[in-house]
């Protein structure tokens, strides 16, 4: 690249990259993408503040589960259902990270070349890079530049982790819960919570022994917990084989069309807003009471590391450190 180039990292024109990404530009769109992931903050901050007035009108999906049940497989079917449909895809896919170089172990997406020369589809990588609840940390912010891309459809398939995957319900409109039969899935997905975020049960490798008692689990587990919701849909796929995969991408259209009816996408979207507001807040406080952590900077009082130590040794108790803390750092906010 040259200096020039409004592709080159120094005196990147943002303003014009993101204008490429409206307008379709799929080498913009990764070159802001690889930024997003692995730029500074005010890089990030910049992207997001140019993309958000165009976002809201992609179906935002999180495909979810244990490792093993087929997810990648029955994403890869999905993409190719809605394109039937003549609706346009983006997949981002969390990947667990190299311990080595700390990029996507999964990054070739093998199971995604059928897509690879179709212009309505783009499938990324992610890694996870330690990152909790199967996604990655800048998983919010990737979806939201899709968004605005124009997608119609944006897939979330997470990690894959176990337990811990209740974060996609987070960023996601719909949430596509993924189990198998034979693996105790369902009875996981109790004891970790995600029969609360599921809005649709997708029972893959159906063909299998087992796959009758694990949809009757998760039938009894919801009549179980009651609610005022409507049951949540069941469905069955053996995605090797596409079987199946045509009924789950009806549910997770209709559930996306009785969302907007009774107002719970306005809810959920709100909901979501209020998460990201403050996670970004918190982690603008994170780094001001990181700033000069040895001394008590220019507005006096001690700073992180001298009050830590004083707790140590039982000098002061943790919430009075925290109190003074947080008053240094609201005294250098009014200044």
């Amino acid at each position: 690249m040259h200096p020039g180039d409004p592709d080159s990292l120094p005196g990147m024109d943002w303003a014009s990259l993101v204008d490429r990404v409206l307008a379709g530009d799929r080498r913009a769109l990764a070159r802001v993408l690889t930024n997003v992931e692995d730029g500074a903050a005010e890089i990030v901050r910049t992207v997001v503040a140019a993309v958000h007035p165009h976002t809201g009108g992609a179906h935002l999906v999180g495909v979810t589960g244990s490792p093993g049940v087929g997810k990648s497989t029955l994403v890869s079917q999905l993409v190719a259902a809605w394109r039937q449909r003549q609706r346009s895809v983006a997949v981002v896919a969390i990947d667990p990270s190299s311990p080595f170089t700390g990029g996507a172990l999964l990054g070739d997406r093998v199971r995604m070349q059928e897509h690879a020369l179709d212009p309505g589809v783009f499938v990324r990588s992610m890694a996870s890079r330690g990152h909790l609840g199967g996604l990655s940390w800048a998983a919010p912010q990737a979806l939201g530049v899709l968004d605005a891309a124009g997608f119609d459809v944006v897939l979330l398939e997470t990690v894959g982790v176990g337990q811990a995957e209740v974060e996609v319900a987070s960023v996601a409109d719909t949430t596509v819960v993924t189990v198998a039969p034979g693996m105790g899935d369902a009875i996981q997905a109790a004891k970790a919570g995600i029969l609360e975020v599921a809005d649709v049960f997708c029972v893959n490798k159906a063909d299998r022994e087992g796959s009758d008692r694990t949809v009757r689990e998760l039938q009894d587990m919801q009549r179980l917990a009651g609610g005022d919701h409507p049951e949540i849909p069941v469905l069955r796929a053996v995605a090797a084989r596409n079987e199946g995969v045509e009924a789950l991408a009806d549910a997770i259209d209709a559930h996306r069309l009785d969302i907007s009816r009774d107002g719970r996408l306005e809810t959920r979207r709100r909901a979501r807003a209020r998460l990201e507001v403050r996670e970004i807040a918190l982690d603008v406080l994170r780094l001001r009471f990181d700033v000069g952590e040895g001394s008590g900077g220019d507005h006096g009082g001690r700073g992180l590391d001298e009050l830590a130590a004083e707790v140590a040794d039982r000098r002061v108790d943790p919430y009075a450190a925290a109190d003074e803390l947080v008053a240094r750092v609201e005294a250098g906010a009014r200044q």
